[in-house]
């Protein structure tokens, strides 16, 4: 069910979501209300919460298999650029 909710906002943050809005064609509800799911989400998921994307989509590809040692690392790093 939807509801309205009023908000107090920096005049130069409303300037600022009437251009994004209009840019991406979406309303600043919609901004807003998926901001606010996004946020939800990482509640819900706390190991998440402090990686940036790019890292979150690595997290778990060492499940399957421990994270080499650092010295295996470095003898692998060096085989290849070395050989």
């Amino acid at each position: 069910m939807q509801k309205k909710l009023t908000l107090s906002i920096n005049e130069d943050l409303i300037e600022f979501a009437h251009v994004f809005s209009k840019k991406t064609n979406q309303s600043i509800s919609h901004i807003v209300e998926e901001y606010l799911n996004e946020l939800k989400k990482q509640e819900n998921n706390p190991d998440k919460n402090n990686f940036k994307p790019k890292i979150n989509k690595l997290y778990g590809a060492f499940e399957s298999q421990p994270i080499p040692d650092k010295k295996e690392l470095r003898r692998n790093f060096h085989e290849k650029n070395y050989n």
